[in-house]
């Protein structure tokens, strides 16, 4: 267990150097953790609908863009010939966990997540480094750094390089570019009435981050899932024909679904007790950790939401995640399926 007042690297051992003694943890230097710290929905929707439309295509301009701002999908994708499309993104937040190592590892496969939610591969990654010099030693950021080289290397995606900044909150990303059939894109936009929703990881990694930003708590088996790559799941998706996923985020379940289920003109009706839920996480909410981004969320999707669910229950359902599985319109083996998507009722979510 990482003490509560002192950052650790991954052996355990305090940093050494001045002011080390008054060090405190990693965590403590952020005001939110991971995929929770997001701009809300509602604001970054408003934001985005201020931007200027995107350039058409011409015979100057050739490369087609495939998939943009308009339905909040995972990444960008631009056709650049016939049977390619380079999918480009980028993520970076605050420490979710005290331990640098396990940091770098959690963002950069957060990062990968959004070219595999699109069907693609990662080819080539940039790290995004912001670092309180004064505050943080400097050995803890090669820490997080190697530890996003460690999952880059895992997932055979180049890591080249970067950006860094020095900054009084630690942040930690990548800008990622990947590549995909253009006729294969997994889209939020293209789900259909009738199929099955099927859900690759547990929820409830925003509650535990939560709690182990308050108190120190460790929780392995929400590292473990937050250091998955997607990559497996993406690839079955696709050998399963399938048409439109996106990955849960920072919106958490309910907020990504409604904004699929939105783009794709249906309803989505959830099946609460078939969402698989990590251990210990109901307990951590009884117990007051919530984090104010899955609160967020939950107030995002109300107005278009049915359900006589227990708050509790639809908090766990919106809880702000930070690389979460993927959710796919279709069924992948060896995964649950949460729901269903049916025509459009009125509302875009249901949950029972």
């Amino acid at each position: 267990m990482t003490d509560e007042h002192t950052a650790t690297t991954p052996h355990g051992s305090a940093p050494s150097g001045a002011g080390a003694a008054q060090l405190g943890r990693l965590t403590s230097y952020a005001a939110g953790g991971g995929c929770a710290c997001k701009v809300p929905p509602g604001e970054l929707e408003r934001v985005l609908g201020s931007l200027p439309a995107p350039l058409p295509t011409s015979a100057a301009h050739d490369h087609e863009l495939l998939v943009g701002l308009e339905h909040g999908d995972d990444a960008a994708a631009v056709r650049i010939d016939g049977g390619r499309a380079v999918i480009a993104t980028t993520d970076f937040f605050t420490p979710v966990v005290d331990d640098p190592f396990d940091w770098g590892r959690i963002a950069a496969a957060n990062a990968l997540s959004d070219v595999y939610a699109m069907g693609g591969e990662p080819v080539v990654a940039l790290n995004l480094l912001c670092w309180p010099r004064d505050l943080v030693p400097f050995e803890l950021a090669q820490e997080v750094l190697r530890g996003g080289a460690t999952v880059c290397a895992e997932a055979g995606c180049h890591l080249a390089g970067g950006h860094s900044i020095d900054d009084r909150e630690p942040k930690y990303g990548l800008a990622v570019t990947g590549l995909a059939d253009p006729d294969r894109l997994m889209r939020n936009s293209t789900a259909e009435a009738g199929l099955p929703l099927t859900l690759t990881k547990p929820v409830g990694v925003g509650v535990l981050n939560n709690r182990h930003k308050a108190t120190g708590e460790v929780f392995e088996h929400a590292i473990a899932s937050m250091t998955t790559l997607n990559r497996d799941a993406s690839r079955a998706a696709l050998a399963a024909g399938v048409r439109a996923a996106t990955d849960v985020t920072g919106f958490g379940l309910l907020g990504h679904l409604h904004k699929m289920a939105r783009a794709s003109g249906v309803t989505a009706v959830v099946d609460a007790a078939a969402v698989p839920v990590l251990d210990g996480v109901r307990e951590s909410l009884a117990a007051g950790f919530v984090p104010g981004g899955s609160r967020r969320n939950l107030d995002w999707v109300r107005p278009h939401l049915v359900s006589d669910l227990d708050e509790d229950t639809l908090v766990v359902l919106a809880d702000a995640q930070t690389s979460g599985g993927l959710l796919v319109a279709g069924e992948l083996p060896g995964h649950p399926v949460v729901g269903e998507l049916v025509p459009y009722r009125g509302h875009t979510l249901e949950v029972r």
